[in-house]
């Protein structure tokens, strides 16, 4: 697969949309999500302009970015506490704070190492979904996190799988603002479009840009 000519034709699609819905050109994000995708394919999604990569496992994390040109790294997997140091240590954004229990184990880790932990709180707005806090709670979460000494920059969510997805995607829109921040991380390959629709910030999309994701082989987070 040409990446490069994948991310150039992505970027016309976004833009398009984005117009589309009334806002300028260049103000979504796409983010590239490189989980199960080889180095090299990172490296040339990064030489075609893409400036957001993310990973849902620090072991593969670690095997890619380490050293990687200027570029945001974003964690979108699911916060274990016991890996708090290493996704902060990994990471620029975490996306994917559900819980108190999880921020403050970053918090610590980012004050540990020196460093300005940037964060979305994850909501739920699909029956489908295991992770993520229920709306209503999700501003009273983001002013826990910010007094805990992170970076909330908005809402991240992923959305159903069949159903209403315009009414989810309004639940988010609406999350978003009670929350506040620059990122609504809302979108995926398949309802990217809708998402823009309601407001996204940032896309999150993999096999767009890479191509089908090779057979995994057993990857401990």
């Amino acid at each position: 697969m040409d990446i490069a000519a994948s991310v150039d034709a992505l970027r016309a699609r976004v833009d398009e949309a984005v117009v589309a819905a009334g806002r300028p050109a260049g103000s979504v994000r796409i983010l590239a999500v490189t989980k199960m995708q080889p180095r090299d394919a990172v490296l040339t999604a990064i030489e075609a302009g893409i400036a957001d990569v993310g990973e849902n496992y620090v072991q593969e994390a670690r095997g890619k970015y380490i050293g990687l040109p200027p570029v945001r790294t974003h964690f979108i997997g699911h916060v274990q506490t016991n890996k708090a140091k290493a996704i902060a240590t990994l990471f620029d954004t975490v996306q994917t704070i559900d819980r108190l229990e999880a921020g403050l184990a970053l918090a610590k880790a980012a004050r540990d190492l020196g460093k300005v932990l940037h964060t979305l709180v994850q909501v739920n707005i699909s029956p489908q979904e295991r992770f993520g806090i229920a709306p209503a709670d999700a501003p009273a979460l983001a002013d826990e996190l910010r007094a805990a000494g992170l970076v909330v920059d908005g809402v991240m969510a992923i959305g159903p799988q069949g159903g209403d997805i315009e009414a989810a995607f309004a639940c988010a829109r609406t999350t978003f603002a009670a929350v506040g921040g620059e990122t609504l991380s809302l979108g995926m390959s398949s309802d990217w479009e809708a998402a823009i629709r309601h407001g996204s910030t940032m896309v999150r999309l993999g096999t767009a840009i890479f191509g089908s994701r090779p057979a995994r082989e057993r990857v401990i987070a």
